[in-house]
């Protein structure tokens, strides 16, 4: 196994918030789409590596100490977390250094109430 991540889904109570929120705070544009009855905004990505979407369905409710996926924060995680509070979410976690040059991590909650994380190399 080269990666264990194929795809990720971070649910959703209100779809279009938590788009508005994702959008701002990485600047980037999420593509909308349908999948059965369940609509989504998927978050960019490149072919071979995996991405994952914001959901809204039934089955799945925003939750602050379920499972934590960790997003690329770009080169420098500062940039992200300035914009998370103006964007409606909460950094929970300032930009920590794992030492040994493994890189930056934080942790925000994000505007459905998710806890989600960040990663950058530097």
């Amino acid at each position: 196994m080269k990666n264990p991540l194929r795809w990720f889904e971070i649910a959703t109570a209100d779809l279009e918030r938590a788009i508005a929120f994702y959008q701002d705070i990485f600047s980037i544009e999420l593509r909308r789409e349908t999948c059965g009855d369940c609509p989504m905004a998927l978050f960019p990505y490149e072919e071979p590596f995996p991405s994952g979407a914001l959901v809204a369905m039934p089955q799945l409710q925003p939750r602050d100490n379920g499972t934590l996926v960790y997003l690329d924060g770009g080169a420098d995680l500062n940039g992200v977390l300035a914009r998370i509070p103006a964007a409606g979410g909460q950094v929970v976690m300032e930009k920590t250094d794992l030492g040994q040059d493994i890189g930056h991590i934080a942790l925000f909650i994000d505007s459905e109430g998710n806890r989600v994380g960040l990663y950058s190399k530097d």
